[in-house]
């Protein structure tokens, strides 16, 4: 087994307890409803010198993890909403590396989506404190993983997703 790269995976992979409680169910939805605020902190004021620099060779520039937070946490939101009202639906996959290479993850202004993080987060966690205790073992199906997803575990995953990225941003500033 080949060991992690400590610049791609400053934190290690994510990796979830069998049981998900709801103690770790907040405390992970914590970490999402303050990650907008530690990103902006983070940002505010940040050079475009170094925004434009990358984490580790061949990875992304800081400027394009911050879009790339917006895109990918938007489409985490929308999964949750569509696993609430479907069963099991197959969610849309997208490239997350042609996305961030696009246009507005290359050069768009990263104010942009520090904004819409905060709004996206706003809802999302307002959604999440609001579900029942039966609706985090609601699932989504990954059609190029795969992959089945309990709500519960996504959520792990994202407030992983959250310090992950930031460790890559603060590698760079």
């Amino acid at each position: 087994m080949e060991p992690l790269n400590p610049l791609q995976y400053p934190i290690g992979k994510f990796s979830a307890p069998d049981e998900i409680s709801p103690a770790l169910r907040a405390t992970w939805i914590e970490t999402i409803e303050q990650f907008p605020k530690e990103l902006a902190d983070l940002v505010t004021g940040a050079s475009a010198e170094n925004m434009a620099k990358a984490y580790r060779p061949g990875g992304w520039s800081a400027r394009q993890v911050v879009h790339h937070m917006f895109d990918s946490h938007m489409n985490s939101y929308l999964r949750f909403k569509m696993a609430l009202t479907e069963e099991n639906p197959s969610i849309k996959p997208y490239s997350e590396n042609d996305w961030a290479h696009m246009p507005d993850g290359d050069g768009a202004p990263i104010e942009w989506s520090v904004e819409g993080v905060k709004y996206v987060h706003l809802r999302w966690v307002y959604l999440m404190k609001t579900m029942e205790e039966s609706d985090w073992s609601k699932t989504y199906f990954h059609p190029e993983r795969g992959i089945t997803y309990r709500l519960d575990r996504v959520l792990g995953i994202y407030a992983w997703h959250c310090t992950h990225h930031l460790k890559h941003i603060e590698s760079v500033l």
